[in-house]
């Protein structure tokens, strides 16, 4: 699956949204994927080359990035896209079940169903009422914790939302403790 399909299944989310919501959903696709795509690979590519450290001892280096960047921040951000996405899918699954429900239930009534009525029934939008408004809270109050937990991790993993220039490290294989500098930290603070 690639992103222009996501989008179109999110799009389609974005029938039944408050216009918060269709906010919300805009600035995810518009921003976070044109970063990711655009932006990220640039400025985040192969930062463990670009990263230095001020000794020779084979295998320092590695272990002081590992120390330091415990995730790809690329990574991060393409799993906290999924995570906050997924609610706005269980919000789409629930809408196409209810389509599939209402045809059935047509179908009883009147037999087989022209193309035509088809067509009218999957434009028609839902209310968000019952069953469909709780699932509707319940993706909101989801997508919600995601962005709150992914913004800890950000912050927990590296330290702040500031990009330092300059690390410390005594991890073994080094000999004592290495200054490693890491490149553009200025583009990279959040």
């Amino acid at each position: 699956m690639n992103w222009g399909q996501l989008h179109l299944i999110l799009g389609g989310v974005n029938r039944y949204s408050t216009s918060i919501g269709k906010i919300w959903l805009t600035v995810i696709f518009v921003f976070r994927i044109m970063i990711l795509v655009v932006a990220t690979e640039s400025v985040w590519g192969d930062e463990q080359s670009d990263f230095i450290c001020n000794t020779l001892q084979p295998g320092c280096k590695n272990v002081c990035y590992d120390q330091f960047f415990p995730m790809s921040h690329i990574r991060l951000w393409c799993l906290q896209l999924i995570f906050i996405s997924t609610p706005a899918l269980l919000v789409s699954l629930h809408v196409a079940y209810k389509q599939q429900e209402e045809k059935r239930s047509l179908e009883k009534r009147h037999g087989f169903l022209k193309r035509e009525e088809v067509d009218a029934l999957r434009k028609r939008k839902l209310r968000i009422v019952g069953a469909f408004w709780w699932t509707y809270v319940t993706s909101i109050f989801f997508r919600i914790v995601f962005e709150t937990v992914f913004t800890y991790m950000l912050y927990f993993l590296y330290g702040g939302f500031r990009m330092a220039r300059l690390v410390k490290c005594d991890s073994w294989p080094c000999p004592n403790i290495v200054d490693c500098f890491i490149s553009r930290p200025t583009e990279k603070t959040v």
